[in-house]
C-alpha cells in the first residue's frame, strides 16, 4: 500500500477562515482534512474521533484568539498524546518555536505562507511517525506479556 492509499486524518486549526478553505482545497484529496476556526472547535473534533479513526496530524497556527497553537498543544496532550503536532506561524519569534518544541511537543515548524508540497511531506512523515509510535507501543506490550509468561513458566519449573 502506498503512502497515497492510506487514510490519514489531519486536522487544521486557523482563526482566518481563507486559510481553512485553501488548506481545505489543497489536501483534501490526498488526506481526510478536518478544519477547525478556534482551538475549541478543533477540540471537539477530537472528542469526535474514535479509536477506528483517530486524528493523525494536526497543523495549528499559532497565532490566534483566545489560545495560541502552542497552548492548545499543551492542552490535549494529557488527552490526546497521539496525533502529531506541526506548528504553522507567519511570526518568526523564536521563543515560539522554543516553545512550541519544549512545551507543545512540536514534531515541525512550517512557515506561513506555507508551501504545499511542504506540508504535504511534513504531512507524510508525521503520518509515518505516527504509525512508528503506534507499532511501538503493541510491541512493548507483546514483549511485556511474552516476558510475564515466561516468569511464569520459570517460577512453575522452580517449584516442581
Amino acid at each position: 500500500m502506498t503512502m497515497e492509499e492510506k487514510n490519514i486524518n489531519v486536522l487544521y486549526i486557523d482563526d482566518e477562515a481563507h486559510n481553512l478553505v485553501s488548506f481545505k482545497a489543497a489536501f483534501r484529496r490526498m488526506f481526510n482534512v478536518s478544519i477547525a476556526e478556534s482551538a475549541e472547535q478543533a477540540r471537539k473534533i477530537l472528542d469526535e474521533s474514535t479509536e477506528e479513526e483517530p486524528i493523525h496530524v494536526i497543523l495549528s497556527d499559532q497565532r490566534m484568539p483566545k489560545m495560541t497553537g502552542i497552548e492548545f498543544f499543551e492542552s490535549i496532550i494529557p488527552i490526546y498524546p497521539e496525533p502529531i503536532r506541526i506548528l504553522i506561524t507567519g511570526y518568526t519569534d523564536i521563543s515560539a518555536v522554543i516553545d512550541a518544541i519544549n512545551i507543545g511537543q512540536v514534531y515541525k515548524y512550517l512557515p506561513k505562507p506555507w508551501v504545499e508540497e511542504d506540508v504535504r511531506i511534513f504531512v507524510y512523515k508525521a503520518f509515518e511517525l505516527y504509525q512508528l509510535r503506534k507499532q511501538n507501543v503493541e510491541l512493548t506490550d507483546k514483549l511485556i506479556d511474552a516476558n510475564d509468561k515466561l516468569e511464569f513458566l520459570a517460577r512453575q519449573s522452580l517449584l516442581s
